[in-house]
């Protein structure tokens, strides 16, 4: 069976009974720890860390990292606007979009960061900044990801200038004046820790092609550990060895590059939990399956429909019952959908795993862990017409603090005419 990760049984009774489920909880003293571990991460000449706010973009875990001194790396225009909102500086801010902001022009103006993600966005930042600096976002050749739907590298993703296109950019930005002065990458997410220094290895190899280039984003993913049969990415041996390679580069071309990291699922994954409440307990007979059924579901998290993603599950029973004994489950969400289920087979998505788990009566809790990052913010929010769930921060006290109201149905109906 697996255990709770921060929260303790008494505190997921208080949350469930204070807040109502389902309810995603965050722990500000592991994202506090995990924002220190970034921020320490080996480095040549310098280093920016930056959090993908696309993984938990609520105001209030943007400002606990800016006030420990992380960057912010965008994903839309729409993304900059809400972190500027959030009290984050704008210099503080940057863009890197598969969409064009639709205010480009009052975003880089406020002070924001662009990287250009393909030529046509770089003829666009070039016409309305010319004689300026610019980003750019280069797609190396190679990517690596937990599965194909998370490789953002390589011929198959759209992400980035190919690499072969290198000579066409720097054409397109001299016709505007524009100076690169920044190169941008990224690999993947869940990727593996040597094919991540393979491919930093590969984005250096570019960098040199780009001789006004003074900043080096290295993105992607470091793999964490959600289940307890997972091993989790060591920053300090990938860092070091990156850092390694920075100095190779400055020897051999004169130029000692920042780097810029932006990690998203590392800083917040484990730092989440998803409360919810067991509702029904059914079975399809004896050579069938036992199923707890629950008031979350896609709507929260719909990481194991899209990737077969493995969450540690927990039952808490209303109250303290050492003689409950266990079983084995499948856990279902509340939709009606048939890929609503968080019991995916490992490494098979469309298989179906039992996990050993407390024997549940309905009211009970069931808590799913490291639903910290891409959960909230990457849910099939409303389906079934079900609300968006409330937030709480878990204080460094333990004192639980609303940091989102739960949904109502009139806020999902408002904007229907």
């Amino acid at each position: 069976m697996e255990s709770l990760a921060f929260l303790t049984e008494d505190q997921v009774r208080r949350v469930q009974a204070e807040f109502g489920t389902p309810l995603f909880v965050y722990d500000a003293r592991t994202l506090e720890r995990r924002a220190r571990e970034v921020l320490a991460f080996p480095n040549a000449f310098g280093l920016t860390a930056r959090f993908a706010m696309k993984s938990l973009p609520n105001a209030a875990v943007l400002r606990l990292f800016h006030g420990l001194g992380l960057h912010i790396d965008a994903s839309s225009g729409y993304e900059a606007e809400r972190a500027l909102r959030a009290g984050i500086p704008a210099a503080h801010i940057q863009i890197t979009a598969q969409e064009l902001p639709k205010d480009l022009e009052g975003l880089v103006r406020r002070g924001c960061t662009f990287n250009a993600c393909s030529l046509r966005q770089l003829e666009v930042y070039g016409g309305l900044f010319p004689d300026t600096e610019v980003s750019v976002r280069v797609n190396p050749g190679l990517g690596s990801g937990h599965s194909n739907r998370t490789n953002v590298g390589g011929p198959s993703a759209s992400f980035g200038i190919w690499h072969e296109h290198l000579d066409e950019a720097l054409a397109l930005a001299a016709g505007h004046g524009v100076r690169v002065t920044g190169m941008h990458t990224h690999i993947g997410s869940g990727s593996d820790p040597e094919m991540w220094v393979h491919c930093a290895g590969m984005s250096l190899a570019i960098a040199a092609r780009l001789p006004e280039v003074t900043r080096l984003s290295l993105g992607g993913g470091y793999k964490i550990a959600r289940m307890s049969t997972e091993k989790e990415a060591n920053l300090q041996d990938i860092g070091g060895r990156m850092a390694a390679q920075f100095e190779a580069f400055a020897r051999e071309h004169g130029r000692k590059l920042h780097l810029e990291v932006e990690p998203g699922t590392y800083l917040v994954a484990n730092a989440g939990a998803l409360v919810c409440t067991v509702l029904d307990v059914v079975d399809t007979g004896a050579a069938g399956n036992t199923f707890i059924k629950i008031d979350g579901g896609m709507t929260e998290n719909t990481r194991p429909s899209l990737y077969g993603a493995q969450h540690p599950l927990v039952v808490v029973p209303k109250t303290a019952d050492p003689a409950r004994g266990g079983g084995d489950y499948l856990v279902v969400g509340h939709c009606c959908e048939s890929g609503d289920i968080f019991t995916p087979e490992a490494d098979n998505p469309e298989g179906l795993g039992p996990r050993r788990l407390v024997r549940p009566e309905p009211g009970d809790a069931l808590v799913m862990e490291a639903t910290g990052a891409y959960c909230s913010s990457m849910s099939t929010k409303n389906y079934n017409s079900f609300p968006e769930c409330a937030e709480v921060l878990l204080q460094t006290d333990g004192t639980p603090q609303l940091i989102r109201r739960r949904q109502t149905l009139d806020q999902i109906l408002q904007n229907e005419v």
